[in-house]
């Protein structure tokens, strides 16, 4: 983050400034315990915990300012005259707008190559990816793991270095209008949807509303940002050619606009097309791509499964959009890793792997995630431990029911399902497609799957761990790998 006053910063966000200060911040955090003289302090009211209730901590920790969302407490502002802090009060005390505002307003000050990538699955993976690519040819600055909210987008651009040149930036949203707010911060010159899913579709209603919300960026992609401080770069919306609503956006909202669009995927009407995949023994994807102008490069992956090769076309596809050698880029994704939980497969001591992928999930992850199950050589048994998805709404029990179709047409030794009554839907979808009681195990707390399956799984075995976040199932994965 560039040096900001105080007053300078009440100008730009709009807030109130209920005490001056003369020192500048450079970093600002959400967090109070590790506000200091260089970081400033914003007040969040979250589910459990009032910010404004540690502002004064902060003050006494040095901070240059702190932002209220709330009334100052009870002489906060004696105490804060005294520390020479300045003390703010954001704009309706809203802190997602007071950061908005002020991360747009140095987003704009800078000719960073912006690129953002949103979508209902893959998005971290795709973002990593990206940024991975990038990585060596340009100083890189990428969202931190899936930090892509209204707090933690424009926290990741107020964190870019100031010699930073491009800026990755993933987009997360569950309502229509949040990616709208984020691409007017950021700004991107390129973007990525990386899919259409179910995810969110409580709160959107249908996979049309999600698609609708996900093409908010479109607008802000096709807007002229100016040279970048690598070049100009030719404004670009990347989609995957397979996903259904791919012409939907590409047609009637990138096409509105005269947004181009190159399509990324496995079929002769993708521009960046991949080829010959194949898998070894440990699921990594193997495969050949071509670009639109015709070179082709080999590409292999450290990461597991079909989906995370979609998602190493679009970075590369990306990568080279913004003269990255396309051989270069390629060695760099093979050797990329990922943000933790997502298909990480890790072994115990005596030979049992557990693929961990329970920071998140919708119908079309789990399926991908059981995919990757199918695809790793296995000579023990090959085990899904399955929790329930979260933000399906009304949906919600068609799609656990379908999930558990899914999975008993790939018909593990076990499916351990965990959970209450989204549980039981997934168990009657198991069940309705003919899968054998006997293999369908059910439990309703991670304690209680993690007792009764960790005596019965050995070192040959291949064990799925797969939920929403919600569901707390990265302490069974634990749990397992520390027996």
């Amino acid at each position: 983050m560039m040096q900001m006053t105080p007053a300078e910063v009440a100008r730009v966000t709009g807030a109130q400034l209920l005490v001056d200060g003369s020192r500048p911040c450079t970093a600002l955090t959400i967090d109070s315990r590790t506000a200091g003289p260089d970081r400033a302090f914003v007040a969040i009211v979250g589910e459990r915990t009032d910010g404004n209730s540690f502002a004064e901590a902060a003050v006494q920790a040095g901070a240059p300012f702190v932002t209220l969302t709330a009334d100052a407490p009870a002489g906060l502002i004696d105490v804060a005259r005294e520390a020479d802090c300045a003390l703010l009060r954001a704009a309706d005390d809203d802190a997602e707008e007071f950061l908005l505002r002020l991360a747009a307003h140095v987003r704009a000050a800078h000719d960073w190559a912006v690129v953002a990538v949103t979508g209902s699955v893959g998005k971290t993976t795709t973002k990593d990816l990206t940024a991975a690519a990038l990585a060596g040819s340009y100083r890189v600055h990428a969202t931190e793991g899936n930090y892509n909210n209204l707090l933690g987008l424009p926290l990741t651009i107020l964190a870019a270095p100031e010699d930073a040149q491009v800026l990755v930036l993933e987009m997360g949203m569950n309502h229509a209008g949040e990616i709208d707010r984020l691409a007017a911060c950021a700004a991107p010159h390129l973007a990525a949807i990386t899919n259409v899913g179910t995810a969110h579709i409580g709160f959107l209603g249908s996979r049309e509303g999600i698609a609708r919300a996900k093409a908010e960026i479109v607008p802000h992609v096709a807007a002229d940002h100016g040279v970048s401080c690598i070049g100009s770069i030719e404004q670009r919306l990347f989609l995957v050619g397979e996903d259904d609503f791919t012409p939907f956006i590409a047609d009637e909202c990138a096409g509105a606009l005269g947004l181009p669009v190159t399509r990324v995927g496995w079929s002769e009407v993708n521009d960046v097309r991949g080829s010959q995949l194949a898998f070894d023994d440990g699921g990594h994807p193997s495969f050949c791509v071509t670009l639109p102008d015709g070179r082709s490069q080999q590409l292999g992956l450290a990461l597991t499964g079909r989906a995370s090769a979609t998602d190493a076309l679009i970075a590369l596809g990306i990568a080279t959009r913004l003269g990255v050698d396309v051989g270069v880029a390629a060695q760099r994704l093979a050797e990329a890793r990922v943000t933790r939980m997502r298909q990480e497969v890790h072994t115990r001591a005596d030979g049992l792997r557990v693929i961990d992928d329970s920071y998140n999930a919708s119908p079309e992850s789990m399926a991908a995630a059981l995919d990757v199950l199918f695809s790793l050589n296995c000579e023990g048994k090959r085990v899904a431990v399955l929790g329930e998805m979260g933000e399906q709404g009304d949906e919600a029990p068609r799609l656990h029911q379908l999930t558990g179709a899914y999975a008993a047409a790939k018909n593990p030794e076990i499916l351990a399902i965990i959970g209450g009554e989204l549980a039981d839907q997934m168990a009657e979808g198991a069940t309705t497609m003919g899968m054998d009681i006997g293999q369908i195990a059910r439990y309703d707390t991670v304690d209680a799957a993690l007792d009764a399956l960790a005596p019965v799984l050995g070192s040959q075995d291949l064990v799925l761990v797969k939920a929403s976040r919600s569901a707390g199932l990265d302490a069974f994965a634990k749990g397992v790998l520390d027996r």
